[in-house]
């Protein structure tokens, strides 16, 4: 099922999401509706509060470089963690929780992380490059914040004016 996504400056998406403890249908469900939710949308990421669901849950699936999602490359990553980090990468980033904003946003090249599979097996992993990127997005999300918070004082500043204008005029 397609749920909507809350969009900026939806106070939900600053609450922070609690642990799962029970991996069963329930869950599923969410991770299924997740899914519908982030291809609907073109996403390439989601975390559960974007849907208005307080759970630390997200979902990841890159596109190859024909710009298409190979279902089979979906991650389903449930109460992540990030356990080691190195190195500095710039990105363009978007965000479906604020569309059509896209921004130059500094995160860590490589991450070692912890998170349980669908079924509650737990996976350490090292991840880099855009997967990094996209996790370490998705997990602010969870520990809710926004990557525009990132943005320097005057770039803050600008898209805040830009954003209210926007919302104004109803688009």
């Amino acid at each position: 099922m397609i749920r909507d996504v809350l969009v900026y400056p939806n106070k939900r998406l600053r609450v922070k999401s609690k642990d799962v403890v029970d991996f069963n249908k329930e869950l599923h469900c969410l991770l299924e509706d997740m899914k519908d939710t982030m291809y609907a949308n073109e996403g390439i990421g989601l975390a559960a509060i974007q849907i208005g669901v307080d759970k630390n849950v997200l979902i990841i699936n890159l596109t190859d470089e024909d710009g298409e999602q190979n279902h089979e490359n979906l991650f389903e990553i449930i109460n992540p963690v990030i356990l080691e980090a190195e190195g500095s990468i710039t990105y363009q980033e978007g965000c479906l929780s604020v569309p059509t904003v896209y921004e130059e946003i500094e995160r860590k090249e490589k991450i070692k992380v912890r998170y349980y599979n669908r079924d509650g097996i737990m996976i350490e992993e090292e991840l880099e490059g855009i997967m990094a990127i996209a996790f370490q997005h998705e997990l602010d999300h969870l520990n809710g914040h926004l990557f525009i918070e990132k943005l320097s004082y005057l770039k803050r500043k600008k898209f805040e004016k830009e954003w209210k204008k926007k919302l104004k005029e109803g688009k």
